[in-house]
């Protein structure tokens, strides 16, 4: 089966904006023949692929024909690259699964250094970002799964170090006979949000037992900092963002002996990974650099 490239483009364009009149802007057309595109694609498929908002969502089957439209300017942008590297001026878009702790630590400066490619990134857990993988959502992951996703590569980053943290005072009231599991069960923790298991991990790793403490749900990295050092609760804070706090006194870490080290790996598509050569290459520098490696 043949697609229109005008007609991809336009259900492109429509999902990354979420908006037709966006879209219209985005392609420089009318609305209108943004709408007349998208409904010549709905009609060949048989199916619809937006779910009209606002804002315009796709469908199952609309997201899987807008990753093909994707990979296919991907690889034409290579080839772009290969035979006119000084004449390449497109902004080509990558959709790949990361942890928001990997975003909000030692993620971005990789970003950066690939200024050919424009990014949509999908939030997950690191235990479930491999999920998109196999899905076919994503063309690539930063996940704790070593196991490549079948048609994947699997390579090893180095390990995020987070480090159990609470306000001294929190940690004075809650813990004043030490980190033992009756006090676990009544302190107050943040987690990320269901998926999120580093706290009770790291729990049952220090107690030997299987705790459910009173939590706040908080889906933010940076927001896990503010509640530890405002004194919200304890969580379980990527070394990186804390190693300051607890050097000037304003957050202590609980057990400074027993940090929680995850693995990430970086998983890609092997039909893609010709294209995302130079991504790869900076996820993996940016690893060296902010990750511990073996």
């Amino acid at each position: 089966m043949q697609f229109d490239p005008n007609h991809l483009a336009a259900l492109c364009a429509i999902l990354r904006s979420g908006s037709f009149d966006q879209a219209a802007a985005d392609l420089r057309v009318t609305p209108s023949a943004v709408s007349q595109r998208l409904k010549a694609l709905e009609d060949r498929m048989g199916a619809t692929l937006v779910q009209r908002g606002p804002p315009a969502q796709a469908t199952p089957l609309g997201r899987r024909l807008a990753k093909h439209a994707e990979d296919v300017s991907l690889l034409e942008a290579q080839l772009a690259r290969d035979l006119s590297p000084q004449h390449n001026d497109r902004l080509t878009t990558v959709r790949f699964a990361l942890p928001a702790d990997s975003l909000g630590t030692w993620v971005i400066p990789a970003l950066a250094a690939v200024p050919d490619l424009g990014f949509d990134l999908v939030i997950d857990d690191q235990d479930h970002s491999a999920d998109w993988l196999r899905r076919g959502d994503v063309n690539a992951a930063i996940t704790s799964r070593a196991a490549p996703v079948t048609g994947h590569d699997s390579i090893p980053l180095g390990s995020l170090r987070y480090i159990a943290t609470a306000n001294p005072t929190f940690a004075a009231q809650r813990f004043t006979k030490g980190l033992t599991a009756d006090a676990f069960s009544c302190a107050p923790m943040m987690t990320f949000d269901q998926k999120d298991q580093l706290q009770h991990r790291w729990i049952k790793t220090l107690t030997g037992r299987k705790i459910n403490p009173p939590k706040h749900v908080l889906p933010s990295t940076h927001a896990f900092v503010d509640g530890a050092l405002a004194g919200l609760g304890w969580g379980m804070n990527p070394e990186p963002l804390v190693r300051h706090h607890i050097a000037s006194g304003a957050l202590v870490a609980l057990a400074p002996d027993l940090p929680l080290d995850t693995p990430l790996y970086w998983q890609v598509s092997r039909i893609m990974a010709p294209a995302l050569a130079p991504l790869s290459a900076a996820i993996k520098q940016a690893a060296r650099v902010a990750l511990i490696q073996p």
